[in-house]
Formats: structure tokens, sequence, C-alpha cells
């Protein structure tokens, strides 16, 4: 198995996304709770209220470090200045994980609002291995990549996602954060298998899990398409899946993930408290 403390030091315990609204609440009452992601890009400015808070938090929680905005999987090489500032919150906080997304989110000086898809080929393969590389070095550590919700598949991709992953993995030495919510929209949305993705999955590199909501919507023939919304309980397949996931890993960190509609703090700690049975029991009651 995967030497995990290598790539992070999260606790096998519930976290979630951490937002301002919360901040009170936590502290005084985390539930379950035993660590916090926040997203890179909100957390490089040099002090206020959001560092001021983050400090705050991070004498009592593990941290979690997501970037959204390295677009990994772009095609031009990575912002230097981005990747400075990134490191430079790294090297502060020393967080227990860093992880980024298999996406691409820029072209040029055009950053987009969103995570793009990729196909999988060995030139792309090459690229964001090289990205990757790129990042560790500059971080001084080992990342963590996120597989990605997909809405369409490339007829050029020459390689399935989970081994696309595996390899990236091998090549760069990098760990992987499994979402479990975007396993279960793609397999919707692409008309595959969740069990069978997770057969092809490199389980062996897994160092954290995700969970989150997702909205149902139709495409234009009418078939079901899931979108990754983040604004919504976790839905009951979306359990079951983190189940069968976990009797394959043992115990891992889970984020459940609600960025959009941001419930009270107690909605969401019931939540962390479902995560929480899951890695107890392996089920969700």
């Amino acid at each position: 198995m995967l030497d995990t403390a290598r790539l992070n030091r999260l606790p096998a315990a519930p976290g979630v996304g951490f937002k301002p609204q919360h901040f009170a609440a936590i502290m005084e009452d985390a539930g379950p709770v035993r660590w916090l992601e926040v997203h890179a890009e909100n957390y490089m400015g040099d002090g206020g209220r959001p560092l001021a808070q983050l400090r705050a938090l991070a004498e009592r929680f593990a941290i979690s470090v997501h970037g959204v905005g390295l677009s990994i999987g772009g095609a031009q090489p990575l912002d230097k200045d981005h990747l400075a500032r990134l490191a430079k919150l790294v090297g502060w906080l020393n967080p227990a994980s860093f992880s980024e997304h298999l996406a691409w989110s820029s072209h040029g000086n055009t950053y987009l609002n969103d995570l793009l898809p990729l196909p999988y080929t060995n030139a792309t393969l090459t690229r964001v291995a090289e990205h990757i590389d790129t990042v560790q070095s500059t971080l001084g550590r080992p990342m963590l990549l996120e597989n990605p919700s997909s809405y369409l598949a490339f007829a050029e991709s020459t390689w399935s996602e989970p081994e696309f992953l595996a390899e990236l993995a091998r090549r760069t030495g990098c760990g992987l954060l499994l979402d479990v919510n975007n396993v279960f929209i793609s397999s919707v949305n692409l008309g595959f298998t969740p069990k069978g993705y997770l057969d092809a999955f490199p389980l062996s590199r897994v160092a954290e899990i995700h969970v989150g909501g997702h909205d149902h919507d139709a495409d234009d023939h009418g078939a079901a398409l899931l979108i990754d919304s983040h604004a919504r309980p976790v839905a009951p397949p979306v359990w079951d899946l983190l189940a069968d996931v976990l009797a394959r890993t043992g115990p891992c960190p889970i984020l459940v993930e609600w960025d959009n509609d941001v419930p009270d703090w107690p909605t969401l700690r019931d939540e962390a408290c479902r995560a929480e049975h899951a890695l107890q029991t392996g089920a969700v009651g």
C-alpha cells in the first residue's frame, strides 16, 4: 500500500470545506470534524481576516489546501506568479495536504471560471506529468491529483481515466484524491458502471476521498445529466459508493464538499457525522 504519510498528514476522519460564516461555530463545536479544506486562491493575500482565521484554525485542525487555479492540464506552462503565491502560502501554513484537479482553466492570459476536461492521450500525459513535477519541485512536497467530473468523452483519448491517473502517479510519485461524487456523476453522464471504474482505479495511490452533492438535469436528447454543483446533501448512491470504496481502501480522510447554497453549520456537521459513521462501520446510517 501507498505510504500516505508522505503525501499528507490528514487524519482518517471527516473533514469539511471551510466557509468563513462557520468560523465561530466550528471553533465552538466542530463535532466529528478533525480537518478542514481551504481553496488556495482565497488565501494568497498578505493579511486581513481570511489569513487571521486560517492561522487560528491551523492551531486546532489539520488543514488541506486545495488548488482550483493552477490549470495543471493546460497546454501552456504553469503561471509562475500563481505558483509563487501558492508556494508562499504552503510555506508558512505547512498544510497537511495539497491537491489540485486533473483539468485546465486558462488559455493565454484568460482565466476561466471552470475546470475543463482533457483528452487522455500520450501528449496530454507527458504535459500533465511535467506540470506535476514542476508543482512538486516548487512546493518541496508531493501533491494529490483529483479525478474530474465528466460531461463528455474525447474521441481521441487512448487511455481510460483510471489508467491515465495511474500512469501519472507512477511517473511523478504524486498521490491521488478520489472524488466519489465525481465518479458517480461521470458514470451516469458517460454510461459506465462505478464498480468497473473502481476496479480499474489505482486505489493503492489514494490518500484522500471527497464526497459532495450534485444536481439533476437532462441533455438535449432527454438523457439524464448530473451536474457537480456542491450545493446540496450527498446523494444516497454516492454514500453507497463511498462504502464500496472504504471496503477496498480501509479508513481514509473523507471531505464533505458543500460550496454553493452553503447551509448552516449544524446541517454541514450532520453530513460530517454520516461520513464518520461510514468510516466506523463501512456503511451510512
